[in-house]
């Protein structure tokens, strides 16, 4: 037990302390001393009644007592597994110094090595099988091992750390090349980057023709191409109005399920200069109502940001964390980081956050009883994103009307018209087998969701909305809002352009119906922007002149700007109106009256992302975070505090307070719900 000893300092020093755990029962219950042989080779560090915690807790989650005492903190996993190598006369694999050689599997199958915990390695004793143990496979090492149904010679222990760097030393190149071109690779016509020759032809040709068309068509028939431009446009604002309207089905609450028939949940965050951030997204995540022993955290920070690795190494919570250094390279994206987190994740389902997001705690178990409930074809379910510092100005204001009507009226009605849905940034839940099936995020997007949306709705996959919120930070100040809008049009134009280099393609994979939806809401979202002004310049400028600016024959389309315009300021006004109410927040409605300045901006953003197409298109503008000045969910914290207070005052004052100790009231008082 020499290794044990080594490694029991931190263990002796809370082996009194550790009954009170708030992952242990109150309540033991006893149980035969080998029901969990796994905690066997730290029987004598621990006391026992930490180790009785631990085969409960076991028990209660559906996996091994070893991962039960390493989220309650009582020994990390470096220390276990050396102290379980000990008792097994099993060697441990320190892995920093082991030559490539040493392992004969190639960089694609020593990549997926480290997703599964297992790999192969060339020893003096033969090929022996490197185990990082986890969930039960202590458990299944002892009953393999210990029944002498194989040789101890024949594995070597690690830690799924240790594995993971040296996954990332050895095979850095491969890896780095699979997150970057992985999908340009295997499906370059999906993709957003750089076209091989063999298909850069392709694109041009449809470009150009395209053009072609569009100058033809003004220049032969300008009354006709501007009808066609304002119908597109009418269009677009009908299928708007169409999710508000369209009924939704009922939702049937998901049955309660135990914790020990939840699988591993895998949660990523691409993180890049977020000191600021990180912080508050991790306290979040230790929120989440999921057991700890099987959740796997993956924070994805590039090799030179050093602020943000070292505001995750002051982290000193609970949470099994893993962090992924993103080799330099280019495309320098957040989906390409993604990318190199996701051939570590080990989850049966994995979800992405940013560094500014605050999901609500059942968020996790709402999603995976979607997936539970729902055939196959569920590859996606997208939690519904709210702006949480509405007060910190008029941009986060109309942010948080936007994002009202987006994801509360208009992604849902999407779903239930049966349409993809262009994915939000945050917050999508994914089958994880599914999404390195689809060839995962295309690190050459500015707009790595809404391209996955499309591209797994081609691949005859659904998305669909989940009743559970992710709050998050909108920008303030205008032109940290121009440059993260700018991103967002640069990434939809690309995509439009890069479903539409195979038109016909697009339609038998889609649908007619699919193919619509994808015009309206992918395409329809850039070209209104990029209209707007032009048919408000030309609304005014008829309307002062009496007669259309472009043509002077056909004084109808001076009705037809005009309503295109109006209607474009109501039909938004008519969602964000419905996703505020719906929010609980329609005091905030009176910032739609600015309805038509945020429309030019959003112009503005528009022309300025055609402008990056044409000469940065793999540009990537960062958005800083932590700068809010005001929170929604700390505000009603505080007011439930508050209320908590003076009904405790209130009961001490009428002598009642021993009455509510008693448990005598009718009910616990529960705070008010509020928006």
């Amino acid at each position: 037990m020499e290794a044990v000893a080594q490694t029991s300092r931190a263990a002796v020093r809370m082996r009194d302390a550790r009954p009170a755990h708030p992952l242990a029962p109150h309540n033991p219950i006893s149980k035969p001393r080998n029901v969990c042989p796994e905690l066997d080779c730290v029987r004598d560090v621990f006391g026992a009644d930490l180790l009785q915690h631990a085969e409960l807790r076991a028990e209660r989650v559906g996996t091994g007592a070893d991962r039960a005492l390493i989220a309650m903190g009582a020994l990390d996993e470096d220390a276990y597994v050396r102290a379980l190598a000990a008792g097994l006369g099993v060697p441990f694999a320190e892995l920093d110094d082991l030559p490539r050689e040493a392992c004969p599997l190639s960089d694609a199958r020593l990549i997926e090595a480290a997703a599964a915990g297992i790999a192969i390695l060339r020893t003096e004793d033969g090929p022996a099988w490197l185990i990082a143990p986890r969930h039960l496979a202590a458990r299944r090492l002892i009953e393999l091992i210990g029944g002498g149904k194989a040789p101890p010679r024949q594995f070597r222990l690690t830690t799924t750390a240790r594995l993971d760097r040296f996954v990332q030393r050895a095979a850095g190149a491969a890896w780095a090349e699979q997150a970057a071109n992985g999908l340009a690779r295997e499906r370059p016509l999906v993709s957003a980057a750089p076209l091989h020759r063999r298909h850069a032809w392709r694109t041009r040709l449809a470009l150009m023709l395209a053009l072609t068309a569009v100058s033809l068509g003004f220049a032969a028939a300008p009354l006709a191409a501007e009808a066609v431009l304002a119908l597109f446009f009418i269009a677009w604002l009908a299928l708007r109005l169409a999710t508000a309207l369209v009924p939704r089905p009922r939702e049937r609450p998901p049955a309660a399920r135990a914790d020990r028939d939840l699988p591993v949940y895998t949660v990523i965050a691409a993180l890049y200069r977020e000191a600021r951030s990180v912080r508050g997204l991790l306290h979040a995540i230790e929120r989440l109502d999921y057991p700890r022993e099987k959740l796997d955290i993956l924070l994805a920070v590039e090799a030179d940001d050093r602020e943000t690795r070292a505001a995750i190494a002051d982290y000193a919570g609970p949470l099994p964390l893993r962090i992924v250094v993103v080799p330099a390279g280019k495309p320098r994206t957040k989906p390409r980081a993604l990318n190199a987190a996701l051939a570590f994740a080990r989850g049966h389902y994995t979800v992405v956050y940013d560094a500014e997001d605050r999901p609500e705690p059942d968020q996790l178990r709402l999603a995976e009883a979607a997936f539970a409930i729902n055939d196959d074809r569920l590859a996606c379910v997208q939690a519904r994103l709210s702006i949480d510092n509405t007060d910190d100005g008029w941009l986060a204001r109309i942010f948080t009307a936007e994002y009202a009507g987006q994801f509360d009226v208009f992604l849902d009605g999407l779903g239930a018209l049966g349409m993809p849905l262009p994915l939000g940034g945050s917050s999508n839940h994914f089958a994880t087998a599914v999404l390195r099936e689809a060839g995962a995020w295309d690190a050459w997007n500015v707009t790595e969701d809404a391209d996955l949306g499309m591209r797994l709705a081609r691949l005859g996959l659904r998305a669909a909305m989940i009743n559970s919120t992710t709050y998050e930070e909108a920008p303030s100040r205008l032109m940290p809002w121009l440059r993260q809008r700018t991103r967002w049009f640069k990434g939809w134009m690309r995509t439009w352009c890069v479903h539409m280099r195979r038109p016909f393609a697009l339609w038998r994979e889609l649908g007619p119906r699919g193919f619509v939806g994808f015009q309206l809401s992918v395409g329809g979202n850039v070209l209104a922007a990029l209209v707007h002004p032009l048919f408000l310049f030309a609304s005014i400028a008829a309307a002062r002149a009496g007669a259309p600016v472009w043509t002077t024959d056909d004084a109808v389309l001076v009705a037809v700007y005009g309503v295109s315009v109006l209607a474009g300021y109501a039909s938004s006004s008519v969602l964000c109106t419905i996703g505020l109410s719906r929010r609980g927040l329609a005091r905030n409605a009176w910032v739609l009256l600015s309805m038509p300045v945020h429309w030019l901006l959003l112009s503005w953003a528009a022309w300025r992302a055609l402008y990056q197409l044409l000469t940065a298109p793999y540009a990537w503008e960062k958005t800083e975070h932590g700068l809010a000045r005001h929170s929604r969910r700390t505000a009603r914290r505080t007011q439930a505090l508050i209320a908590l207070e003076r009904e405790v005052a209130a009961a001490q004052a009428a002598g009642g307070l021993a009455q509510i100790n008693r448990g005598e009231r009718r009910a616990p008082w529960r705070p008010r719900a509020q928006p």
